[in-house]
């Protein structure tokens, strides 16, 4: 199988999170085999053609794309970026690294009919600029596949707030109280699937999380 690797680079990444990488999967073994592995299995059944999947992490998503023609994982952190290149022989579909950041992505417009993003909304410095570029790579009836936690309702909402400078810090600049639903529907996208759940993991149910796919909203 054609792999290539670091293709469509965007300029050396200096910055990065070595410890967070280095403890993603250890941290993250239970939340796969309990609820988010199959949750990715489900969520990329809905990939089709060419896909870019945006912050790629350590590569959790490989195993489970089918029936796609290429996979393009855009993954800005060099720490997460080395661990994602060791997993590419778990992939059956062609992959390719770069190393863009989601908010200023290197390919042209419409270059794609998918977009996957998998707990990655919540860590982009700028999150309506992420989402103006997927809107921008994606073709006419392209579709953004999602699994994200997101803001709560009330006082969890609040407390989410209170801890989200600790939590950021701790978890890969990750926030754990964006309201990432309405930017996805700001940006100019229609929900066309959507399921809200909290998982059962401890850390995982602190914050409602969502899963779902939704498509640019046409203009008259």
């Amino acid at each position: 199988m054609w792999r290539s690797r670091d293709n469509h680079e965007a300029g050396p990444a200096k910055r990065g999170h070595p410890i967070f990488a280095a403890l993603y999967d250890p941290m993250s073994a239970s939340m796969e085999r309990r609820w988010m592995g199959w949750r990715r299995r489900r969520l990329l059944e809905g990939a089709r053609d060419a896909v870019l999947e945006i912050g790629g992490g350590t590569g959790a998503n490989l195993q489970h794309y089918r029936d796609v023609d290429r996979v393009i994982v855009a993954e800005p952190d060099p720490f997460m970026r080395k661990r994602l290149g060791q997993k590419l022989e778990d992939a059956r579909v062609p992959v390719e690294v770069s190393a863009a950041g989601a908010e200023s992505l290197p390919f042209p417009d419409g270059s794609f009919d998918t977009v996957v993003s998998t707990l990655v909304l919540c860590t982009v410095p700028d999150q309506a600029s992420a989402l103006d570029e997927v809107r921008r790579v994606l073709r006419p009836g392209g579709r953004l596949l999602f699994i994200e936690h997101v803001r709560a309702a009330g006082s969890m909402a609040r407390w989410q707030d209170r801890i989200e400078p600790l939590w950021r810090g701790l978890l890969g600049g990750c926030h754990p109280n964006r309201d990432t639903v309405a930017a996805i529907e700001e940006a100019g996208f229609e929900i066309e699937t959507f399921e809200s759940f909290y998982p059962p993991d401890p850390l995982s149910s602190l914050t409602p999380h969502v899963q779902g796919s939704a498509t640019v909203r046409l203009t008259a």
